[in-house]
């Protein structure tokens, strides 16, 4: 799984300038939220579009999250793009006052779609191409909120494992506070996704890819050393979570379907 990351900058820094040129956009903007992924994003942004035409939003919950905060801005202030706190607690809180729960998943899925609903307005103020900062792990097991952090214009990110963006930070000169950082989506206080989850990135990483990229069988997987509970479960998150990956399916209604009175009137003829 290692990369050839000079290569991969270059070809996802190409990805990000000829996507946003292509929707006829000439800047991005994204959600550092002080983590290794958006960090990534970032560093790649300003990379293919100058630092002067990317925006960083920073949109902690409160001060639960002081140092992703603290993070963010350096990653910001280092890379000169343009940055804005927008504190989502007001929103969230308010929604929640009228509509509790005790439910922390549905309080943190909410607060990503707090979230992209900020950014995708500024995208809209600022006509800015929002771009995603989800990774392989992250999209193959669902492990992201739906119209959330899963949303995007482009996602560069999209087809490096976990592991391969951690890769890629290191050649691109991302903190080391950021490399060390246990990943965490930024729901709850102590929030870890590999708590969430249940083992390791790097784990998850070598099943998903002998699964998706080699093609190899459960059977194949486990005769290596892997828990037979860990690749199941992996298998059943990419299952259970396919509807995340795709545009939701709409029925065919075409006339030839759906009755004569619906042809055009030269097929009536006939």
């Amino acid at each position: 799984m290692k990369i050839n990351a000079p290569f991969v900058e270059k070809i996802l820094t190409s990805f990000i300038r000829e996507e946003t040129a292509r929707f006829h956009y000439s800047k991005g903007i994204l959600g550092l939220s002080g983590g290794l992924d958006s960090s990534v994003c970032a560093f790649l942004a300003a990379k293919a579009l100058k630092p002067k035409n990317v925006t960083a939003l920073i949109l902690p919950y409160g001060k639960t999250f002081s140092d992703d905060v603290k993070d963010a801005q350096e990653v910001a202030e280092l890379l000169g793009i343009p940055s804005k706190i927008i504190d989502i607690s007001p929103m969230v809180d308010a929604y929640f006052s009228k509509h509790t729960t005790k439910s922390r998943i549905a309080i943190g899925n909410k607060m990503a779609r707090e979230r992209m609903s900020i950014l995708y307005d500024f995208s809209a103020r600022k006509k800015a191409l929002v771009l995603g900062t989800s990774n392989k792990t992250e999209l193959l097991i669902g492990y992201g909120t739906i119209h959330g952090d899963m949303a995007c214009a482009i996602n560069p990110l999209g087809d490096l494992y976990k592991t391969q963006i951690r890769q890629l930070a290191i050649h691109l000169g991302v903190s080391e506070n950021i490399l060390n950082k246990s990943p965490s989506a930024g729901l709850w206080a102590d929030q870890t996704d590999e708590g969430e989850i249940g083992f390791p990135y790097d784990e998850i990483d070598k099943i998903l890819f002998q699964l998706v990229d080699q093609r190899k069988s459960k059977k194949e997987i486990v005769s290596q050393g892997f828990k037979k509970k860990s690749v199941e479960k992996i298998i059943c998150l990419i299952k259970d979570s396919e509807f995340k990956r795709k545009l939701p399916p709409i029925p065919k209604m075409s006339s030839r379907t759906i009755g004569h009175d619906f042809l055009f009137p030269h097929d009536r003829e006939k």
